[in-house]
């Protein structure tokens, strides 16, 4: 039982549950998360904090080993708050925020500060929003609780993107772009990774079709962001939209993703079909489009990500001919999508984040 202070009773045997704190300055989304954490046995809602001060002092008091965090808080917003926290207490978070450009843009703000994860709040029907997607709730806080943040803060404090002039201005030019392709898959933790790949690489690469699991309202604003970083062009994908080199199409967060080809010209379509293996916009679907457009000629690349979308679509690429490269289990947040498609014989090589871009260049090279 909660509390006035918002601590849970101690006197309960919790053994070895995830000890999981709400920060929000609504007290019914407190207990709304409270009651949806609670209903799996495995979470234990250790309490909950109106403000980071709040936050804060529980924090020391319940050593959680989760948070979930409202992006839009008084006192110290979520952001500067979460700032804080990985400087000093690095802990796994998951973001709780609103389906808005504003709110997008805040997400991936925290993301890139070290959160695990987002949950999408809903706007007036809280209740039943809320309840629609307990499933997710649940299943983001539990993968939260087993990933090592610290080293993954560190890393993305230390490292920064090579400076990678067009590979067409050394002594090895780029084979040929025409007809070939790049294509990545991504979930949990793949807005970061997708910035180290793409940061990477120069502007006269082969077209990448990207598929990375994300809500409407934030595909856009992860693509504008990515374009002001990025050496290649980045958009979100537009249905009919031609696909050229140097350029990077990222599905919209509420429709599939599909290459089309048309004489000797590729096109995106957006497809508003049924979500394939729980997800739309879904990796397999990209990829099949993919084997049958592209086939051989292509470059497959699975990113860190939960679940197993897209893992036996990129085991029929490899068959084709096509190469194929997953994010290893050191640098993934979850290593769940790369790990099944090494599982099924899918991935040619498996490599640490920041070897991907190189390898893919080299691959792409006249030797």
């Amino acid at each position: 039982m909660l509390s006035n202070s918002g601590l849970v009773s101690s006197s309960i045997d919790e053994g070895n549950k995830i000890k999981v704190l709400v920060i929000d300055d609504s007290a019914l989304m407190r207990n709304m998360i409270k009651d949806i954490l609670e209903h799996d046995s495995s979470i234990n809602v250790v309490g909950t904090a109106c403000d980071p001060y709040d936050a804060r002092d529980k924090i020391k008091l319940l050593d959680p080993d989760v948070l979930t965090l409202d992006v839009e808080m008084p006192k110290m917003d979520g952001i500067q708050f979460l700032r804080n926290l990985m400087k000093l207490h690095p802990m796994p978070v998951v973001m709780i925020s609103t389906l808005t450009t504003k709110g997008a843009n805040t997400t991936l703000d925290a993301l890139s500060l070290g959160a695990i994860d987002f949950i999408s709040k809903p706007g007036s029907d809280a209740l039943h929003g809320l309840e629609d997607y307990s499933d997710e709730i649940i299943k983001k806080v539990k993968v939260a609780s087993q990933v090592n943040v610290n080293p993954l803060v560190v890393s993305g404090q230390k490292t920064e993107p090579k400076k990678i002039s067009n590979v067409q201005d050394s002594n090895k030019p780029l084979f040929s772009t025409q007809g070939k392709m790049i294509a990545i898959g991504s979930s949990t933790g793949g807005t970061e990774a997708l910035k180290e790949v793409l940061s990477r690489l120069p502007a006269n690469m082969p077209s990448i079709v990207i598929t990375q699991h994300i809500p409407e309202a934030f595909s856009k604003s992860f693509a504008q962001r990515m374009d002001t970083i990025c050496a290649m062009t980045v958009c979100e994908a537009k249905d009919g939209q031609e696909i050229l080199s140097g350029h990077v199409y990222i599905a919209p967060g509420s429709r599939h993703l599909k290459v089309r080809k048309q004489g000797a010209k590729l096109f995106c379509e957006l497809d508003d079909g049924p979500a394939v293996n729980r997800h739309k916009p879904s990796v397999e679907v990209m990829l099949n489009s993919v084997i049958n457009n592209i086939g051989r000629n292509a470059i497959g690349v699975m990113l860190t990500g939960m679940g197993d979308d897209g893992a036996d679509a990129m085991k029929r690429l490899r068959d084709t001919g096509a190469y194929t490269y997953a994010q290893d289990e050191a640098t993934s947040v979850v290593w769940g999508m790369p790990g099944q498609a090494v599982k099924r014989g899918a991935i040619d090589e498996v490599l640490p984040l920041v070897d991907i871009p190189e390898k893919m260049i080299s691959r792409l090279t006249v030797q």
